[in-house]
């Protein structure tokens, strides 16, 4: 099977987004991925799309040609198997508008700050070329030796990260944004995990493909051993009472949420409702936290560049005129 990378969130959410509008309004498989719409660096994906669904099931299909990621289309295999694919594509089109939007929010949010410290790089050697301390040449080196500074930092960091075993378990180590990893990665597991219950797929079935949601590898491993244990006779919530690094669960508020979420579900027989409920307290209190980073960063970086401009500003006599060597003597 080859290799395909992912779609990004967004479309993603636009994918899944047009697919559940299509099964709402009737259309057969094969009709509504003859029109549907992508973009053109992924209309070879949907022309594959369209010729191996008359050869094989919509969602062994869907993953042979790069449009749905793995664990999609197990998802959408279930949920066709139940009877419509149609509540799965509306909760994958929830699941990623949602991520879409926090991530494009994030991204505006930065933007301004990006633009002012590219103006500051053009302004601050302005004095210098202005007086004939600096000649053309050098009022390019001065706006360009910035940029390629932070390039090499970007290059030394993907190094480190590359070392750490990639960039979300080298963010890990950073203080705020590595617990809100951990959060988000067990909120993407029990959500995952909550779906594929909830289409049908059975547990022993739905813990090895819930890892798939985990991009921290220490955390995949940890919770790899969960399928052991249940396969074993333990419960889900014995199973991960057990965990040796509980703090992969998120904070002390989620352990002992999800925890007791999972063990009235077993108990009541609404494991998949429970999971998916401990995951939307999960998701908002994560929402609350990128809402507060997306304030903050920009401020942060704001405060850097007006910084640096002081102290160009100051270093390089735009503020305080120097005196002529022929005065000084």
């Amino acid at each position: 099977m080859p290799a395909h990378k992912p779609l990004s969130l967004r479309l993603r959410a636009e994918l899944f987004t047009q697919l559940y509008q299509m099964e709402v309004a009737g259309l057969p498989a094969l009709k509504a991925f003859s029109v549907l719409q992508v973009t053109r660096a992924n209309e070879s994906r949907l022309s594959a799309m369209r010729s191996l669904i008359k050869r094989h099931p919509l969602a062994i299909a869907g993953e042979l040609s790069g449009l749905f990621t793995k664990l999609e289309a197990r998802l959408i295999q279930a949920s066709v198997s139940a009877g419509s694919p149609a509540r799965m594509y509306q909760r994958l089109a929830d699941f990623y508008t949602e991520r879409a939007l926090q991530v494009a929010t994030m991204k505006s949010k930065l933007a301004m700050p990006a633009a002012v410290f590219l103006i500051a790089l053009l302004v601050a050697p302005l004095p210098k070329l202005a007086s004939g301390a600096i000649g053309l040449f050098g009022y390019l080196w001065q706006v360009l030796y910035p940029l390629i500074a932070i390039g090499l930092l970007v290059v030394a960091f993907r190094v480190w990260m590359a070392k750490r075993g990639g960039v979300t378990s080298a963010l890990l180590a950073l203080p705020i944004v590595g617990k809100l990893i951990i959060q988000q990665n067990a909120r993407d597991f029990f959500e995952c995990l909550g779906l594929m219950l909830e289409a049908g797929i059975s547990m022993l079935d739905a813990l090895p493909l819930a890892l798939d949601a985990i991009e921290v590898p220490a955390m995949r491993k940890e919770f790899g051993l969960i399928a052991p244990r249940v396969t074993a006779g333990a419960t889900l919530a014995t199973a991960i009472s057990e965990m040796r690094n509980t703090t992969f669960l998120g904070s002390t508020t989620s352990r002992q949420r999800v925890q007791s979420f999972i063990h009235t579900g077993e108990a009541s027989g609404t494991l998949p409702e429970m999971l998916l409920r401990h995951t939307v307290m999960e998701s908002n209190q994560i929402n609350d936290w990128l809402t507060q980073l997306a304030e903050w960063a920009p401020r942060i970086l704001y405060g850097m560049v007006m910084i640096w401009m002081i102290i160009s500003l100051i270093s390089g006599g735009g503020l305080l005129p120097s005196v002529p060597l022929d005065l000084t003597q």
